[in-house]
Protein backbone atom coordinates (compact mmCIF):
# COMPACT_ATOMS: atom_id res chain seq x y z
CA UNK A 1 0.00 0.00 0.00
CA UNK A 2 1.52 3.28 -1.00
CA UNK A 3 0.88 6.35 1.06
CA UNK A 4 0.65 9.53 -0.96
CA UNK A 5 2.00 12.93 -0.04
CA UNK A 6 0.13 14.11 3.09
CA UNK A 7 -1.22 17.07 1.13
CA UNK A 8 -2.88 14.83 -1.45
CA UNK A 9 -6.59 15.17 -1.90
CA UNK A 10 -8.86 12.61 -3.47
CA UNK A 11 -11.30 13.33 -6.25
CA UNK A 12 -14.23 10.94 -6.23
CA UNK A 13 -16.52 11.86 -9.10
CA UNK A 14 -19.80 10.52 -10.32
CA UNK A 15 -23.52 11.02 -10.50
CA UNK A 16 -24.04 9.55 -6.99
CA UNK A 17 -27.45 8.39 -8.19
CA UNK A 18 -28.07 7.81 -5.31
CA UNK A 19 -25.18 8.09 -2.85
CA UNK A 20 -24.86 5.09 -0.53
CA UNK A 21 -22.80 3.54 2.24
CA UNK A 22 -20.40 2.06 -0.35
CA UNK A 23 -19.37 5.58 -1.40
CA UNK A 24 -18.87 6.51 2.25
CA UNK A 25 -16.89 3.33 2.94
CA UNK A 26 -14.57 3.92 -0.02
CA UNK A 27 -13.98 7.48 1.19
CA UNK A 28 -13.23 6.34 4.74
CA UNK A 29 -10.75 3.74 3.44
CA UNK A 30 -9.10 6.39 1.25
CA UNK A 31 -8.69 8.75 4.18
CA UNK A 32 -7.37 6.05 6.49
CA UNK A 33 -5.24 3.75 4.31
CA UNK A 34 -3.87 6.26 1.83
CA UNK A 35 -3.75 9.10 4.34
CA UNK A 36 -5.52 11.58 2.09
CA UNK A 37 -5.88 15.11 3.43
CA UNK A 38 -9.43 15.37 2.11
CA UNK A 39 -11.79 13.74 -0.37
CA UNK A 40 -14.12 15.67 -2.63
CA UNK A 41 -17.22 13.98 -3.97
CA UNK A 42 -17.67 15.73 -7.31
CA UNK A 43 -21.31 15.26 -8.21
CA UNK A 44 -22.11 15.56 -11.88
CA UNK A 45 -25.43 16.41 -13.45
CA UNK A 46 -25.19 13.35 -15.70
CA UNK A 47 -22.69 10.57 -16.27
CA UNK A 48 -21.85 10.60 -20.01
CA UNK A 49 -21.82 6.79 -20.07
CA UNK A 50 -25.23 6.33 -18.45
CA UNK A 51 -28.84 7.17 -19.13
CA UNK A 52 -30.66 10.08 -17.53
CA UNK A 53 -30.20 10.15 -13.75
CA UNK A 54 -32.95 8.55 -11.66
CA UNK A 55 -32.88 11.13 -8.87
CA UNK A 56 -32.74 14.90 -9.39
CA UNK A 57 -29.45 16.72 -8.96
CA UNK A 58 -30.85 18.55 -5.92
CA UNK A 59 -31.84 15.23 -4.29
CA UNK A 60 -28.44 13.65 -5.02
CA UNK A 61 -26.55 16.60 -3.56
CA UNK A 62 -28.81 16.70 -0.49
CA UNK A 63 -28.52 12.94 0.11
CA UNK A 64 -24.74 13.11 -0.40
CA UNK A 65 -24.41 15.88 2.19
CA UNK A 66 -26.49 13.84 4.62
CA UNK A 67 -24.40 10.68 3.97
CA UNK A 68 -21.12 12.41 4.81
CA UNK A 69 -22.35 14.85 7.45
CA UNK A 70 -20.25 13.33 10.24
CA UNK A 71 -17.01 13.19 8.22
CA UNK A 72 -15.15 16.52 8.23
CA UNK A 73 -12.62 15.41 5.61
CA UNK A 74 -15.23 14.51 2.99
CA UNK A 75 -16.69 17.43 1.04
CA UNK A 76 -19.42 17.68 -1.59
CA UNK A 77 -18.89 19.80 -4.71
CA UNK A 78 -20.99 20.41 -7.77
CA UNK A 79 -18.82 22.06 -10.42
CA UNK A 80 -20.61 21.47 -13.75
CA UNK A 81 -21.97 25.04 -13.91
CA UNK A 82 -18.82 26.70 -12.54
CA UNK A 83 -16.42 24.98 -14.96
CA UNK A 84 -19.05 24.46 -17.72
CA UNK A 85 -18.19 20.79 -17.92
CA UNK A 86 -18.60 17.44 -16.20
CA UNK A 87 -15.40 16.01 -17.69
CA UNK A 88 -12.89 14.74 -15.16
CA UNK A 89 -10.00 16.50 -16.89
CA UNK A 90 -11.77 19.84 -16.39
CA UNK A 91 -12.36 19.03 -12.71
CA UNK A 92 -8.65 18.24 -12.32
CA UNK A 93 -7.69 21.48 -14.08
CA UNK A 94 -10.03 23.37 -11.72
CA UNK A 95 -8.26 21.91 -8.68
CA UNK A 96 -4.82 22.59 -10.15
CA UNK A 97 -5.47 26.14 -11.39
CA UNK A 98 -8.17 27.59 -9.15
CA UNK A 99 -7.55 25.68 -5.91
CA UNK A 100 -3.75 25.56 -6.49
CA UNK A 101 -3.84 21.85 -5.59
CA UNK A 102 -1.13 19.82 -7.34
CA UNK A 103 -1.26 16.58 -5.32
CA UNK A 104 -4.36 14.82 -6.61
CA UNK A 105 -5.56 11.27 -6.80
CA UNK A 106 -8.57 10.07 -8.70
CA UNK A 107 -10.66 7.48 -6.89
CA UNK A 108 -12.28 4.86 -9.12
CA UNK A 109 -13.96 1.52 -8.86
CA UNK A 110 -12.38 -1.30 -10.88
CA UNK A 111 -15.56 -1.26 -13.01
CA UNK A 112 -14.63 2.23 -14.28
CA UNK A 113 -11.04 1.32 -15.06
CA UNK A 114 -12.09 -1.03 -17.88
CA UNK A 115 -13.57 1.87 -19.88
CA UNK A 116 -11.28 4.61 -18.64
CA UNK A 117 -9.63 4.89 -22.06
CA UNK A 118 -12.97 6.23 -23.36
CA UNK A 119 -12.85 9.22 -20.98
CA UNK A 120 -12.04 12.64 -22.43
CA UNK A 121 -8.28 13.31 -22.21
CA UNK A 122 -7.60 10.15 -20.19
CA UNK A 123 -3.86 10.29 -20.89
CA UNK A 124 -3.70 13.80 -19.41
CA UNK A 125 -5.69 12.62 -16.39
CA UNK A 126 -3.17 9.89 -15.58
CA UNK A 127 -0.28 12.35 -15.96
CA UNK A 128 -1.85 14.85 -13.55
CA UNK A 129 -3.21 12.44 -10.93
CA UNK A 130 -2.52 9.12 -9.31
CA UNK A 131 -5.28 6.56 -9.90
CA UNK A 132 -6.55 4.81 -6.79
CA UNK A 133 -8.67 1.84 -7.80
CA UNK A 134 -11.07 0.12 -5.43
CA UNK A 135 -12.18 -3.45 -5.91
CA UNK A 136 -15.65 -4.09 -7.36
CA UNK A 137 -17.07 -7.59 -7.54
CA UNK A 138 -16.67 -9.10 -10.99
CA UNK A 139 -14.47 -6.34 -12.42
CA UNK A 140 -10.99 -6.66 -10.88
CA UNK A 141 -9.47 -9.16 -13.33
CA UNK A 142 -10.79 -7.37 -16.42
CA UNK A 143 -9.69 -3.96 -15.12
CA UNK A 144 -6.11 -5.16 -14.58
CA UNK A 145 -5.98 -6.07 -18.28
CA UNK A 146 -7.35 -2.70 -19.41
CA UNK A 147 -5.78 -0.37 -21.95
CA UNK A 148 -5.03 2.17 -19.20
CA UNK A 149 -3.22 -0.34 -16.99
CA UNK A 150 -1.08 -1.47 -19.93
CA UNK A 151 -0.36 2.19 -20.76
CA UNK A 152 0.64 3.01 -17.17
CA UNK A 153 2.77 -0.14 -16.76
CA UNK A 154 2.21 -0.19 -12.95
CA UNK A 155 3.14 3.50 -12.61
CA UNK A 156 0.79 6.03 -11.08
CA UNK A 157 -1.83 3.47 -10.08
CA UNK A 158 -2.66 1.98 -6.70
CA UNK A 159 -5.07 -0.89 -6.13
CA UNK A 160 -6.96 -1.03 -2.88
CA UNK A 161 -7.89 -4.56 -1.90
CA UNK A 162 -10.93 -3.54 0.06
CA UNK A 163 -13.54 -5.88 1.45
CA UNK A 164 -16.15 -6.09 -1.29
CA UNK A 165 -18.99 -3.67 -0.69
CA UNK A 166 -22.19 -5.41 -1.66
CA UNK A 167 -24.21 -2.35 -2.63
CA UNK A 168 -24.59 -0.29 -5.76
CA UNK A 169 -26.65 2.66 -6.93
CA UNK A 170 -28.23 0.37 -9.54
CA UNK A 171 -29.48 -2.10 -6.92
CA UNK A 172 -30.85 0.73 -4.78
CA UNK A 173 -32.81 2.12 -7.76
CA UNK A 174 -34.21 -1.34 -8.58
CA UNK A 175 -35.41 -1.77 -4.98
CA UNK A 176 -36.87 1.74 -5.02
CA UNK A 177 -38.86 0.92 -8.17
CA UNK A 178 -40.12 -2.37 -6.69
CA UNK A 179 -41.35 -0.61 -3.56
CA UNK A 180 -43.13 2.12 -5.51
CA UNK A 181 -45.23 -0.36 -7.52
Amino acid sequence: MSTLNRKTIGIFGGSFDPPHKGHVEISKIGLKKIKLKKIYWIITKKNPFKKKPFFSLKTRISRSRKAISKYKKIKILYLDDKIRSSNTIDVINYFRKIKKQKNLCLILGSDNLSNFHKWTSWKKIVKLTKLVVFSRKGYDKKSKESIVVKYLNKKNITYINNKLINISSSSIKKNYLKKSK
